[in-house]
């Protein structure tokens, strides 16, 4: 009887066992049935709102690696800048040109510009679209040399035209209109681009942008072609990591000159004040950031020299005194040096005139009312113990005809009159002999007389 209910109990579980993986299967997405619910299309997305530079073109590369290891069917760029350098786009675009799944460059939102740099990643993309009330062109190369000759300006120019055509003629786009805004700056409207074939079509929305492209057929660099399945789709935003986010803050110019002055000042501050360690480390740290930040930077060397000259100007001024005039030279050459300082092909990139002009005056003003200062305690005599009382008044504590006791800062001394001197009577110290004070009265002191 117990072996019958084991066996009735044994079947009754492998029963519901079977109904579990059953119903299982029934829901599983991977099921060819009928009821199979695919998974939504994936799409990655990279908001590019800053200036073309290293730490952005790291950025875009790292986002592109995901995108193409993650099973995203495509990558969409929302693209805001004004431009950048040279270098950097070349790397952002060749990411772009080489990456396997489609890359979709949306300019974005109204009011938003692919200048400059950002030119070449929305015609590098396989799908360039632009939002209503965006522009983007005006892509004439800068030259980042201090002096380029007219050859050297030529063969940048014809060198970056080449760059653009080699891809955008492969996209099936106006190669023509898109070389006008290299040699000539040309910038289009999100309308006249598309009526010059410059992008594929525009939208006002990321909905309507994937709606769209929706069974869209593009061609591929290589000559081949996909189909974008975008309806539904999962956009799925890449963010920039916490050290993507402080490097990008470094690249400002602003904050790196920020950094050098105070940490300058800080250093200053220790070598002056030996052993405070805290300002001397900071100091150093922020001059090591300022740094770093500056070599992501194209730098002019002729204001590297101006600001060099400045600093010379301001200790000339604190050392001999040039009735403010070296001071003013000073402050003048470290401004237009810092102004010149960033070679950077649009204004977003460099040192804004405002914070030039007033951290070098500020800056000037300190360094030279600081290294006064020390100048000044460096020319005084180091004195010490009994020498340390000459030049203080005294009063006599008893009649000095001619020796007698004087108090000196609360201290008694023995002291040496050349005249009598009543009880009480004001005294300035003269010198001191073998521990023994030259004194005189206040009324006849040749100090007291040259000061009146």
């Amino acid at each position: 009887m117990r072996a019958n209910r084991s066996v009735i109990s044994s079947a009754v579980l492998a029963s519901l066992l079977l109904l579990a993986v059953y119903l299982s299967a029934q829901d599983s997405p991977a099921t060819n049935g009928k009821n199979n619910i695919p998974h939504p299309v994936r799409i990655d997305r990279l908001v590019l709102n800053d200036t073309i530079q290293p730490i952005s073109a790291g950025i875009l590369d790292r986002a592109l690696q995901t995108a193409n290891s993650d099973g995203s069917a495509a990558f969409l760029i929302e693209l805001n800048t004004p431009g950048g350098l040279i270098t950097s786009m070349r790397a952002m675009a060749g990411a772009i040109l080489s990456s396997r799944i489609p890359v979709i460059v949306y300019v974005a939102p109204a009011g938003a510009r692919a200048g400059s740099a950002g030119f070449f990643l929305l015609e590098a993309a396989d799908v360039a679209v632009m939002a209503p009330g965006t522009n983007a062109g005006a892509a004439h190369p800068f030259p980042t040399t201090d002096k380029p000759d007219d050859v050297m300006s030529q063969k940048i120019i014809n060198d970056t035209a080449a760059f653009l055509r080699s891809y955008v003629a492969k996209r099936n786009r106006n190669a023509d209109a898109a070389e006008a805004a290299v040699r000539s700056s040309h910038s289009y409207t999100a309308e006249e681009a598309l009526n010059a074939r410059l992008i594929d079509f525009t939208a006002t929305s990321d909905t309507q942008l994937l709606a769209t492209l929706d069974g869209r057929v593009i061609t591929r660099l290589d000559g081949s072609t996909a189909t974008l399945h975008t309806a539904g789709a999962q956009v799925v935003a890449i963010e920039p990591t916490l050290r993507e986010k402080l490097l990008g803050w470094l690249a400002d110019p602003n904050i790196a000159l920020i950094f050098l002055i105070i940490g300058a000042l800080l250093i200053y501050l220790e070598f002056n004040s030996p052993g405070t360690i805290v300002p001397g480390a900071l100091g150093t740290v922020l001059v090591l950031l300022a740094v770093f930040s500056f070599d992501l930077l194209p730098i002019h060397g002729t204001a590297v020299m101006l600001v060099m000259a400045g600093f010379v100007l301001m200790v000339l001024e604190a050392k001999f005194g040039g009735h403010g005039a070296l001071a003013i030279a000073g402050i003048l050459s470290l401004a237009f040096g810092l102004l010149t300082l960033v070679d950077a092909p649009i204004p977003e990139m460099r040192i804004g005139p405002a914070l030039a002009f007033s951290i070098s005056a500020a800056f000037g003003i300190i360094t030279v009312f600081l290294l006064r200062l020390a100048w000044r305690a460096r020319q005084r005599k180091f004195r010490l113990g009994a020498d340390a009382v000459v030049g203080s008044f005294a009063t006599a504590m008893e009649p000095l005809n001619p020796t007698g006791h004087v108090l000196v800062d609360g201290e008694i001394w023995q002291a040496i009159c050349s005249q009598p001197v009543a009880v009480g009577q004001q005294l300035r110290v003269l010198a001191n002999e073998t521990n023994i004070l030259q004194v005189v009265p206040v009324a006849t002191d040749p100090l007291q007389k040259t000061d009146e």
